[in-house]
């Protein structure tokens, strides 16, 4: 496996690659990686001839008071994961090589950066959006994978694509849990064994208003008020409860054929996400 920290060193890899007529995968991550990126390894390598993953904690993505400097990192661990899963290159630049002093550019996303996340972390998705343009500049991939846990974030990088006209597939994996039912997260490694505990209300809460959709309810502000009920008061802090239109992220008051349930918490200290996408009629 190959490890490249420039990004001239990077571009001249990727254009050797692509002149040889192989076909790149590319995960973008911000290391600490888990099963859950490891899977977008395992998916991008049945689509792919040569995977390259990113490796870089984004300064831009962080709002004042965000955990930037506490983030988990451990590269010497994520090299031997990383390379397990079937990683041939891993780009790992500096925020100085992604940021050169006199950087002005931002890259933005309207509309569906304004509910959910982007309206309670402002600038986040331009931060998302503008450092992953430049890694597809730099890496220049055939396919990038993103996982469904951040729902939001996959779908804003599939309209960005879309409507600059990249030519790059965006390819959503499912999201991947623990036995116990918490979404894998980076972040799950600041939760004590209490807040872990507590954690899991997010996901037997999505599971509980499926079920609920499956029963008949199309309410939206019922499932609402059930997530609600089922994770407030027990050290969980509400950022957000979402029941939208997965294409839109609108609000949905009737619930249709398909719909994203997702929510956002504090666990002590600890922002944590989870989703749900439910289609009410999946054999029609």
């Amino acid at each position: 496996m190959e490890i490249i920290t420039g990004i001239t060193s990077m571009q001249n890899r990727t254009r050797e690659l692509r002149a040889a007529g192989r076909r790149i995968g590319f995960i973008p991550t911000m290391g600490y990686l888990h099963e859950g990126h490891l899977s977008l390894v395992r998916e991008a390598r049945g689509r792919a001839d040569v995977i390259i993953m990113s490796i870089f904690v984004n300064p831009a993505q962080f709002g004042p008071g965000e955990d930037f400097e506490r983030y988990p990192r451990d590269m010497e661990r994520d090299k031997i994961l990383a390379e397990a899963a079937g990683t041939d290159i891993i780009f790992a630049p500096s925020a100085e090589e992604m940021y050169p002093r006199g950087f002005l550019t931002t890259v933005s996303v309207d509309r569906i950066t304004r509910v959910m996340c982007g309206k309670s972390r402002p600038g986040h998705f331009d931060g998302v959006t503008t450092v992953c343009m430049k890694l597809f500049q730099i890496v220049r991939p055939h396919i990038a994978v993103f996982g469904r846990k951040d729902y939001q974030q996959s779908l804003v990088i599939r309209t960005m694509v879309k409507d600059l006209d990249l030519d790059l597939e965006i390819i959503t994996a499912p999201i991947v849990r623990e036995a116990d039912g918490l979404a894998m997260s980076s972040r799950n490694k600041y939760l004590s064994a209490d807040e872990r505990e507590r954690a899991l209300r997010l996901s037997a809460s999505l599971r509980e208003a499926e079920a609920a959709i499956r029963r008949g309810e199309r309410r939206g502000e019922a499932v609402v008020a059930a997530i609600r009920k089922r994770i407030e008061g027990h050290g969980v802090t509400i950022d957000y409860i979402a029941v939208s239109d997965p294409l839109t992220l609108e609000p949905v008051a009737v619930i249709g054929d398909h719909v994203l349930i997702a929510v956002a918490v504090y666990v002590g200290k600890t922002r944590l996400i989870d989703n749900l996408l439910i289609e009410t009629n999946p054999g029609e």
